[in-house]
């Protein structure tokens, strides 16, 4: 049997490239070798959170595994057929369940029936999309490529404690659409675009308050639709995020609160980055830019801009372009901003 070794040391040297083989393994039926994984992280191999998503990987498609232990530099995997059905994964941790969830959604969306998956662990850990993240931006683009989710959250799991429980719900499709015309920001958004939420648990209201009324402050957003909400979850936390409604769809900036942080700093940290991304005028933040990328590759289309591709953006373009026929061009336009698109093969 012929593997295809895939170092997991190179460029970003994180998750992204576990996550991206194992998900295109299963697609391709391509059996992978990953070595050196996590390799670039203080505490290299799989953690809690990467586990998962090597066995929720395993279970989707019965697929045959070596090396799937925590700690564990090197797995071997090799994909079987994709299974529709109902699924729970939990982590046991504050890790990710949306980085575990990107794993499977992908394959799970080209089975022959609906399937369903309940998620245990982090939502709003800081270090990777939240909860809000997916549903708020990511999963409408996916929808309009033709992949249909919902989402119910029965509670929500900040960091440390975690203990976050939502089931997702994916309906099969045949093929992906092209990834639509993404329009471009710019800083004269209007109030009507703008939304601030502050989610605060177990944690006095007025830190939400406070950051809601600094976000307003630093981004003249005066007449933004502003939200303080109480989170249902185990554990305290807070975020707070700020979208935009660009109409073709929303971007979200999200900053987790931190112990020692003032809610003004937290505020001022996640304004920042609605300030730079304006300034660059383009279509993608670059969280989101990330995640389109997969589904661009497997939809053989699609073009945004976006600002200045992270080691972490072109890590995962390397990673996809091993697996399928399809290469990624990133130009850049201006000083702020990046055009990213599928070329062809």
């Amino acid at each position: 049997m012929s593997y295809l070794v895939i170092d997991g040391a190179q460029g970003e040297g994180g998750g992204q490239v576990l996550r991206t083989s194992l998900t295109l393994s299963i697609l391709t039926g391509q059996p992978i070798e990953l070595i050196n994984i996590r390799a670039n992280r203080n505490k290299p191999g799989l953690l809690r959170q990467h586990l998962t998503c090597v066995l929720a990987a395993q279970q989707i498609c019965d697929a045959k595994i070596e090396g799937a232990a925590l700690g564990s530099a090197r797995i071997r995997f090799t994909p079987g057929k994709i299974k529709a059905g109902n699924y729970h994964f939990a982590i046991g941790t504050a890790g990710s369940t949306v980085l575990v969830c990107q794993t499977i959604l992908p394959v799970l969306a080209m089975a022959s029936e609906q399937s369903q998956i309940t998620f245990e662990g982090g939502t709003h850990n800081g270090m990777s999309p939240s909860l809000c993240f997916l549903t708020r931006s990511y999963l409408p683009i996916l929808k309009k490529m033709g992949i249909d989710c919902q989402i119910e959250t029965e509670k929500l799991g900040f960091y440390p404690a975690g203990g976050g429980k939502w089931t997702l719900t994916i309906h099969p499709t045949k093929a992906l659409n092209a990834l639509p015309e993404l329009s471009a920001s710019n800083s004269q958004i209007t109030a009507e675009q703008c939304a601030i939420t502050a989610l605060v648990s177990k944690l006095p209201e007025h830190i939400g308050e406070r950051e809601v009324t600094k976000a307003k402050k630093e981004l003249n957003w005066f007449g933004a639709k502003t939200t303080v909400a109480s989170a249902v979850t185990p554990g305290p936390g807070n975020s707070l995020q700020l979208m935009i409604d660009h109409g073709s769809h929303t971007s979200l900036f999200e900053q987790q609160g931190e112990y020692g942080v003032s809610a003004e700093r937290v505020a001022k940290r996640c304004a920042a980055e609605v300030k730079q991304f304006l300034k660059s005028e383009a279509a993608v933040e670059e969280h989101l830019a990330d995640q389109l990328l997969l589904p661009m590759a497997i939809a053989h289309s699609g073009q945004f801009t976006t600002t200045k591709p992270s080691l972490h953006t072109l890590t995962n373009i390397t990673v996809i372009e091993l697996f399928m026929d399809v290469k990624f061009a990133v130009t850049q336009r201006t000083e702020t901003q990046w055009d990213i698109r599928v070329v062809g093969n």
